[in-house]
C-alpha cells in the first residue's frame, strides 16, 4: 500500500508517519506534503496512492481547496484539531476523521475502515450506498445519552441538548430547559459521537448546538460573541482563527 501524508507540521507528519511504519510495517510513504499548493502540484504529476493521509487546516488555506482543482480517486483519512469539517471530509473521499491528538488504537482503526472499503467492492459490482456507510461508520451521530442523577438512569435526547461543556473537569450537558448531566466522557469522546452539522466546538470548554444559538456579534480583535438561548455560566467567545469554519458551519445548513 501507497500512502501520502499532507500535513504542513513537520513534527506532526514525522510522527504520523512513524506510527504508520509501526502499524502497517509493509507499507510505503511515497510523499509528504504541506500545503494546498504541493499537493495539487504533486497529483498534477504523479499517480496516485493507495490512501491519503490529510490535515485540514494546512499552510496556506483549508484542504478541501485541492479537491477544487484536482480529482482525488483513493479514500482519504483526516487528521484535524477541529471537528467542525466532518461533513466536507465525507463529501471529499473522507473514510475517517481522527480528531488530534489521537491514539494508535484510532489509527488502527482507520486502516481497518479502509480495508473494510476494499473488500466491500471487490464483494459487491453494485453496492448498497446505506450498507458501505455502516461499514465504515458513518452516521449522523449520537441520538441520545444515557445518564445517571439523583440513583437513576434517564436518557437525554441528543436534540434536548442546548450545549456541552466543562464543569468541575467533568463533560456536563445543559439542556433547553435548564437541566445539567454528567457524562463519563471526555469533551473530545462527546464531540467525536454528535453530528458535526448540528454541534460546533467552539473552544476547550464548549460544544454547542446550533438550535441553542440566538445571535452571533463581532467582538474585540476579530473574535466573535455567541449568545445563547439560554444562559451559559461563561462568556462564549470564538478566537479569529476559528471564525472563518464558525461562520461556514453556521452558512451551509
Amino acid at each position: 500500500m501507497e500512502i501520502i501524508i499532507i500535513e504542513d507540521e513537520i513534527k506532526a507528519a514525522r510522527s504520523l508517519a512513524n506510527l504508520i511504519v509501526k502499524i502497517r510495517p509493509a507499507v510505503k510513504i511515497t510523499a509528504q506534503l504541506q500545503s494546498i499548493e504541493s499537493a495539487v502540484g504533486y497529483f498534477s504529476e504523479n499517480k496516485q496512492p493507495d490512501l491519503i493521509f490529510m490535515d485540514i487546516q494546512l499552510s496556506d488555506g483549508l484542504c478541501f481547496e485541492i479537491f477544487k482543482t484536482v480529482s482525488i480517486q483513493c479514500p482519504v483519512v483526516f487528521c484535524t484539531a477541529y471537528g467542525e469539517y466532518s461533513m466536507d471530509a465525507i463529501k471529499a473521499n473522507g473514510i475517517d476523521y481522527l480528531l488530534k491528538p489521537f491514539s494508535k488504537e484510532e489509527l488502527e482503526t482507520a486502516f481497518e475502515k479502509v480495508e473494510n472499503f476494499k473488500n466491500f467492492f471487490q464483494e459487491n459490482t453494485r453496492p448498497d450506498l446505506e450498507q458501505l456507510l455502516k461499514r465504515i461508520g458513518i452516521d449522523e451521530g449520537k441520538k441520545s445519552f444515557l445518564v445517571f442523577k439523583h440513583n437513576k438512569y434517564t436518557t437525554i435526547q441528543t436534540d434536548s441538548i442546548a450545549f456541552i461543556y466543562i464543569r468541575n473537569e467533568s463533560a456536563t450537558i445543559m439542556t433547553f430547559q435548564g437541566q445539567e448531566y454528567t457524562l463519563s466522557q471526555s469533551l473530545d469522546q462527546v464531540q467525536s459521537l454528535l453530528s458535526s452539522k448540528q454541534f460546533f466546538r467552539l473552544n476547550r470548554q464548549y460544544l454547542i448546538n446550533f438550535s441553542a444559538i440566538k445571535d452571533v456579534e463581532h467582538y474585540f480583535d476579530r473574535k466573535l460573541f455567541v449568545q445563547l438561548v439560554i444562559p451559559s455560566p461563561d462568556k462564549l467567545l470564538i478566537g479569529k482563527e476559528k471564525t472563518t469554519g464558525f461562520l461556514s458551519w453556521l452558512e451551509n445548513r
